[in-house]
């Protein structure tokens, strides 16, 4: 099938040396890559048990080439949970066949997502993701290991400075750099990318209920790092630029209500004006695969 050619590809190139560029171009085949050509090797495993969640909403197209780029045999214990939002497509299915962790979250809204993934989650490191293949995957082993070399707390990454050619429109790029300035300015807190939905951080963080972010949208993103500037500290909570690739499948994103939402949320939350209308954690009887209780799992 298709899946197997690029495979095949992607190993001749790892065999031949031939430059990346020459002979993968879209952005499924990039994404795939990893397995291949950017294998990670340490010499002794992390002794840390690390989840890496990926809120989902039929992202069938990526989300196996997504998990399949992430590095294996790296720490003591790895785990690689989807919070689903109710897809409608073989999302589920599709992380069912990885042998991945399913959480079904009904409640709406990527930050809700992570707001029930953080608790769920069973690593005392989390490490956030798309599904769609935009962020480097590869690195996850690296920067879990500088989090635990430098006693940090919270890394954020920056999508901006190594973007690649086609991974953000003109639009999208505007956008972003304007959300950015507009964080800043409200808050000070030196950020370059407050959008980025790549973080590596440690669970303990929200054991201070100052640190537990209140959105349950978008806007969840910049709180991340707006509460870990403010109540960790600029020398516990850095920013790392890694590469952002183009993504595959369709964006479940609204360019500007989701814009437009973001920015009265960075004045609201600097007012003290914002409001948390969910509770912390998930629900009791969300379905989850390790209870075997997931509707593909019937």
């Amino acid at each position: 099938n298709e899946v197997d050619i690029r495979r095949t590809l992607l190993q001749y190139a790892c065999r031949t040396l031939l430059r990346l560029r020459n002979m993968i171009n879209n952005p499924m085949d990039r994404c795939l890559q990893n397995e291949f050509l950017s294998p990670h090797t340490m010499a002794d495993k992390l002794p840390v048990s690390v989840t890496i969640i990926l809120p989902t909403r039929n992202e069938e197209e990526a989300l196996g080439p997504t998990v399949d780029s992430i590095p294996r045999d790296w720490c003591d214990e790895l785990e690689i949970m989807i919070v689903d939002g109710n897809s409608t497509d073989k999302t589920r299915e599709i992380a069912l066949e990885k042998g991945i962790r399913v959480h079904l979250e009904p409640r709406k809204g990527y930050g809700r997502a992570y707001r029930t993934g953080f608790v769920a989650a069973k690593g005392d490191i989390i490490v956030t993701m798309d599904a769609d293949c935009t962020y480097p995957a590869e690195v996850v082993p690296d920067l879990v290991k500088r989090l635990l070399d430098e006693e940090l707390d919270f890394i954020t990454c920056d999508r901006l400075s190594l973007a690649e050619e086609g991974s953000m429109s003109g639009l999208h790029g505007f956008g972003n750099w304007m959300l950015s300035f507009n964080a800043r300015l409200a808050f000070g807190y030196g950020i370059k990318d407050s959008q980025s939905g790549m973080w590596v951080f440690r669970k303990s963080i929200f054991e201070n209920e100052k640190m537990r972010p209140t959105n349950d949208g978008m806007p969840l993103s910049e709180e991340m790092k707006i509460l870990a500037r403010r109540v960790l500290g600029k020398k516990k909570a850095i920013e790392i630029s890694v590469p952002y690739r183009p993504r595959v499948g369709e964006a479940e994103i609204h360019t500007w209500g989701d814009g437009w939402k973001n920015l009265k949320f960075i004045w609201a939350k600097r007012f003290g004006l914002n409001r948390t209308r969910t509770e912390w954690g998930p629900l009791d009887d969300n379905p989850d695969s390790l209870n075997g209780d997931i509707p593909e799992q019937s």
